[in-house]
């Protein structure tokens, strides 16, 4: 009879025993299902965090290319989301690492919303200015455009002022003469009986240049090429001028006729041949003419 009751006990505990063994794996067995499903939802969420974060790097990056000199806010807060992406990315996978990283985002997240939107205003404001200093640019370039215009007519007007505002002659002459001991003269084209050379011209009215004293050179060369009368030098600029005489005379803004003489050498008689005349006004050659003695 106690055999019986001994066995039966037994059974029970040993009943008990697998009981709480079959509990135990149960339990043990939906633990580390959980464990490991909580894992692989922490992960995603990980890589959830991870794409928005570079997500985030590609917005800035864009924002940076932007402009042509980039805003030193953006590339720091630019860096520090690289160096959150970087400590994610060998992080430990845990609830408490995880809600960090969140928290860091959403804080990046509303510092970001911030700097573009000022990004975007100051790009507007720049893009406003180039517009305005593109048009300032083309106001003065057209505005110099003009200026050089009126600096080339000016110029232009100046310089035909200039070119207009000398004395020139007409009716230049030259010719022998043989001078009476009376003083009277007696116009020749023989070279042996000329005593002297006479030059006539007119000084042409010119309203243009100043009344009062003037002068003209006069400039007679002879067959062999010789310049007659003082031929003496006068130097303009890098020009140098042999004259025989330096016509001088009173201008009153009317027309003058002038005549000058010209003497040969010594006792030296005139060559036969072409005789040139010419005059000059300071180093321009105003008239010219030629004429022979035989």
């Amino acid at each position: 009879m106690e055999d019986n009751k001994s066995s039966k006990g037994l059974k029970i505990a040993l009943g008990v025993a697998l009981v709480l063994f079959l509990a135990t794996g149960f339990y043990t067995l939906n633990l580390y299902k959980t464990s490991s499903d909580t894992q692989k939802q922490l992960t995603e969420e990980k890589e959830l965090v991870m794409n928005d974060l570079n997500a985030m790097a590609k917005q800035y990056d864009i924002a940076i290319s932007e402009n042509d000199i980039a805003n030193a806010n953006l590339v720091d807060a630019r860096t520090r989301i690289q160096g959150l992406i970087d400590s994610l990315k060998i992080s430990e996978t845990n609830v408490k690492s995880l809600w960090r990283y969140k928290q860091q985002y959403t804080s990046l997240q509303k510092e970001m919303d911030v700097l573009l939107a000022q990004n975007d205003s100051l790009r507007v404001e720049n893009s406003y200015l180039a517009t305005s200093l593109d048009s300032t640019r083309v106001r003065l370039e057209e505005r110099t455009m003009f200026t050089d215009s009126l600096l080339v007519q000016n110029t232009a007007l100046a310089d035909v002022v200039e070119n207009a505002s000398v004395l020139n002659t007409v009716g230049l002459k030259g010719f022998g003469v043989i001078e009476r001991t009376s003083g009277k003269l007696i116009p020749t084209e023989r070279a042996r009986r000329s005593d002297k050379i006479r030059v006539c011209f007119t000084v042409a009215k010119n309203a243009l240049v100043q009344t009062g004293e003037q002068e003209l050179y006069v400039q007679v060369i002879d067959p062999k090429n010789n310049t007659l009368g003082l031929n003496e030098q006068v130097q303009f600029d890098d020009k140098t001028l042999n004259y025989s005489i330096i016509s001088k005379f009173n201008y009153e803004n009317e027309s003058l006729n002038i005549c000058e003489f010209v003497a040969s050498k010594g006792d030296d008689k005139f060559d036969e041949g072409r005789y040139i005349v010419n005059v000059f006004n300071a180093k321009d050659l105003v008239s010219t003419s030629e004429f022979t003695l035989k």
